[in-house]
């Protein structure tokens, strides 16, 4: 039942905000909300400084009495130690769910010869509310014959897929020669602290036969872009399908993603999920959902969730209102509710539509980076353009609370499609939390005082 309870709890919101339990804040987006002017920079995402990771483990496939394959834990680095009653619950809790989240895919397995590793990521939320993510590379261990993949999942409270997906790379370099070799550097990992956006830090690693290397970690300069890559989104689906996405996204509907690659469904997700900066999608979010986990996902709340393309009948027997389920490999979607072309004002739909599709063309003549900044920048322009006047509507007491007045703030939109629009939005979970956030903190802004 404990096990149960963690996981489900997974499928919930990180995030508890004075005492609000909702539901699974993403995890590309920091755990607070950007404060400040719309569009702005916060330095505050992750704090640099802290470790790298909690834990690698080594998720292996072990054959069980009925010939099926269930995945255990065969190595944790670091064991630990003195932990108190509650932490060693929790942690054992945290030790039985990995498994299952590196081996989503059920039990049948089969010893090969040959298998194509592959990254993805995935999600746990504790108790208190607090998130950690897995970042997964699974692969074939180095030897002859047929033998079974195997996974190696880094836990880390840190949101950075590229700077772990490259720790990863230099994981699976030394496994190739001994699990021993690996020991030394995630000690060195884990003794490093974690770079500030733009800084590098240099880990020094003993390879046999190779000797000392200089392994180089840079975080990118935007914090809020380290954990995604839209190119994979761009890859697979029209500006058009995009929109009707994110259209969904932003009144917060039930989103279902379809592909048999972990790793497209883990990278799309993220994709979409960042694509409402400076706003967090805060409903259970899934990037792969385990398939003991099926039916517990198509829940009459909102949610965004990955599920691998085997299990498509079993997702369209599931009883459920106002879905979009988005098939990832053919690039279309399944089913929609039909309105996604008019949610959207229809002006500012044509500008991101140009946007998207002059980043499309253009595609060879950008490196990733630029991708990212390129895309974000067009969707962070449209939240600016239609609420980002919210701060000159939060009416300031003498005590320093702030008090959001939704009417006014409404009322000032001139275009009617964009006040039709900004009535539904300011409903949302994702607005709520952000205006609670700008009512308790109050920054100085132009023209109040």
């Amino acid at each position: 039942a404990s096990i149960s309870n963690f996981l489900r709890r997974s499928l919930r919101r990180a995030g508890r905000r004075e005492g609000k339990d909702g539901a699974s804040a993403a995890e590309n987006t920091p755990p607070r909300v950007l404060q400040g002017k719309m569009g702005e920079q916060s330095s505050a995402f992750y704090s640099a400084g802290q470790f790298f990771f909690e834990y690698l483990v080594v998720v292996s496939l072990k054959k069980m009495p009925d010939g099926h394959y269930e995945p255990k834990i065969t190595y944790q680095f670091p064991k630990r130690e003195n932990l108190l009653k509650g932490q060693k619950e929790e942690e054992e809790r945290l030790l039985q769910a990995i498994p299952l989240f590196c081996f989503p895919d059920g039990n049948n397995w089969a010893p090969v010869t040959e298998f194509s590793s592959e990254t993805f990521s995935f999600v746990l939320t504790n108790v208190d509310g607090s998130r950690k993510i897995g970042y997964c590379r699974r692969l074939l261990p180095s030897g002859r014959g047929v033998r079974l993949p195997e996974v190696f999942c880094i836990i880390s409270c840190l949101g950075c897929f590229g700077l772990f997906s490259k720790i990863l790379d230099e994981v699976e370099k030394r496994r190739q020669i001994s699990m021993a070799v690996i020991y030394p550097f995630m000690q060195g990992l884990r003794e490093s602290p974690f770079p500030a956006p733009g800084k590098t830090v240099t880990i020094k690693s003993f390879i046999p036969e190779s000797g000392t290397e200089l392994i180089e970690l840079t975080r990118p300069v935007d914090a809020h872009l380290e954990h995604v890559e839209f190119q994979a989104l761009l890859q697979r689906l029209s500006p058009h399908l995009i929109l009707h996405i994110f259209a969904s996204a932003v009144l917060e509907r039930r989103l279902i993603f379809l592909a048999e690659e972990l790793s497209v469904l883990s990278q799309c997700i993220h994709a979409v999920a960042a694509l409402l900066y400076p706003f967090t999608w805060a409903h259970t979010y899934i990037p792969v959902v385990p398939e003991c986990l099926l039916d517990t996902v198509c829940c009459p709340t909102p949610f965004m969730v990955g599920i691998q393309m085997r299990h498509l009948e079993r997702v369209l027997e599931q009883p459920m209102e106002e879905a979009l389920i988005v098939d990832l490999c053919e690039g279309k979607i399944i089913r929609a509710v039909g309105d996604e072309e008019e949610i959207l004002p229809r002006k500012l739909q044509n500008e991101m539509l140009i946007s998207l599709n002059r980043h499309n063309n253009n595609n060879n003549m950008h490196t990733l980076e630029q991708v990212n900044a390129l895309v974000s920048e067009a969707f962070v322009h449209f939240f600016v353009r239609l609420v980002g006047h919210y701060a000159s509507h939060i009416k300031w007491g003498r005590s320093g609370s702030g008090s959001f007045q939704e009417r006014a703030f409404c009322k000032a939109i001139a275009s009617k499609s964009c006040r039709r629009f900004v009535k539904k939005f300011v409903k949302t979970n994702m607005f709520s939390l952000f205006i609670e956030e700008a009512e308790k903190s109050r920054i100085p802004q132009e023209g109040n005082g």
